[in-house]
């Protein structure tokens, strides 16, 4: 059992007033879906709570792989629930989001991973809520073209799909994926016609080493990812593998310059960046045209 470590000053967050996230958390539990800001321990949860904003996790709270920093449940997934696409849409509706992000645990279960529960999704909310921007963040399919191709049939406004961690650290924190698969996910839907926004997001504080780092940026970009996220790990549970290290602020500027200079149209670096926090900034800055 690992010790968790004690957290910087710089990584610490002020207590938020809980009536603020009282309407998300009213919601949640009204409609009985999952977000993984909850079952992944968001550092920013009560931020994006506070802004009546949520990542919906669909598919079920429990995941066929076990990866090692995370922290949503693993085991065997129940079947899809054929309502859960409308019921996320109502959800949007209610909230009068403007943007959403869709992702999910991985099922490697279903044959398709999930993907056609992600295109059902997808459309219910633009059956619904026309205007509203969606950003997808999907898991590797297990290297399934086809299944991504069903995601981006859909009309996603923006493809996710993590890296997480550099190459090495793979058999470390990401049992079952694989570094050239995820790279490949991320290819295919950077070369689709009329492709959506290419997203992914790196995690450091597990022991990489900063020319490590700088090679899986450059592997994104020659996969022609558009937008790269970088954020510091957080231990969620002493079960779950320890912070090797707390990257201070000036370093995640300097990879931030990096990032820029290999010419990402959109690069986040800082500690308590996570994938989908903030997304709807992306698509604001540069200028892309979401909704149906």
């Amino acid at each position: 059992m690992s010790e968790q470590r004690r957290l910087p000053e710089w990584l610490t967050k002020p207590i938020a007033d809980p009536q603020k996230t009282r309407r998300v958390r009213d919601m949640l539990a009204e409609t009985g879906l999952n977000t993984v800001c909850n079952e992944a321990r968001c550092p920013n949860r009560v931020d994006c709570f506070s802004r009546g904003t949520a990542t919906f996790l669909i598919l079920g709270d429990r995941c066929t792989r076990d990866c090692r920093f995370c922290s949503v449940a693993h085991g065997g997934g129940t079947p899809p629930d054929p309502e859960e696409p409308r019921r996320v849409a109502e959800a949007v509706k209610s909230l009068g989001l403007s943007f959403i992000v869709i992702t999910s645990v991985t099922r490697d279960d279903l044959p398709d991973g999930g993907a056609e529960h992600f295109a059902a999704t997808i459309r219910a909310i633009r059956a619904l809520c026309p205007e509203t921007g969606i950003e997808v963040l999907v898991p590797d399919f297990g290297g399934d073209m086809a299944a991504v191709d069903t995601v981006l049939a859909a009309r996603p406004d923006v493809f996710g799909h993590n890296l997480e961690t550099v190459r090495r650290l793979y058999k470390t924190a990401r049992a079952g994926a694989d570094y050239e698969r995820s790279l490949a996910v991320l290819r295919h839907a950077a070369a689709a016609p009329d492709r959506p926004l290419v997203k992914s997001s790196v995690m450091v504080g597990l022991g990489e080493m900063r020319l490590e780092l700088d090679g899986a940026f450059m592997d994104l970009r020659r996969a022609k990812v558009d937008v790269v996220y970088v954020g510091q790990y957080l231990q969620p549970t002493r079960e779950h593998l320890p912070v090797a290290r707390f990257v201070p602020p000036a370093e995640f500027d300097a990879m931030k310059q990096w990032c820029e200079q290999l010419g990402f149209a959109w690069v986040s670096s800082g500690p308590f960046v996570r994938s989908s926090y903030e997304a709807e900034k992306v698509v604001e800055a540069l200028g892309v045209v979401v909704g149906a």
